[in-house]
């Protein structure tokens, strides 16, 4: 079983359908109510900062089940400005944009696996993975 939805962020209402669509494939996986919203979460997060610094990009969100793994993988890219400082954005309490600085260290935290790559003047992509273990 796999399934990919590709949702352009360009308004608002689109963090809405990413959030939904991520939600969606993990009650489908299985996962629990808890581990849905962690993930709805942190969707939220990557396509409000394409929103904030980019202006548009794209969330794909990708899911995967076999005999012991179910999986959820999400990419956000954009086209944006870049991270000048990647290391300092996955601070706690550092923000670029007058926020808390809660938004990467803690969808970080939120996720098994998350990467960051990010190139100044050239955009950003972050990927991160939830698990549900069989």
């Amino acid at each position: 079983m796999g399934d990919e939805v590709r949702v352009p962020i360009v308004y608002d209402t689109d963090i809405v359908a990413a959030r939904s669509e991520g939600r969606r494939m993990a009650l489908e996986l299985g996962f629990s109510r808890t581990d849905a919203t962690l993930l709805a979460t942190a969707i939220s997060e990557v396509a409000r900062n394409i929103l904030i610094h980019a202006r548009e990009g794209i969330i794909t969100i990708s899911s995967s089940l076999n005999d012991e793994i179910a999986e959820i993988v999400v990419v956000a890219t954009d086209e944006g400005p870049g991270i000048q400082d990647v290391e300092m954005a996955l601070r706690d309490g550092y923000s670029s944009s007058g926020g808390l600085g809660l938004g990467l260290p803690g969808v970080r935290r939120l996720m098994d696996e998350f990467r960051i790559n990010s190139e100044d003047g050239k955009g950003t992509e972050v990927s991160m993975t939830m698990w549900r273990r069989q």
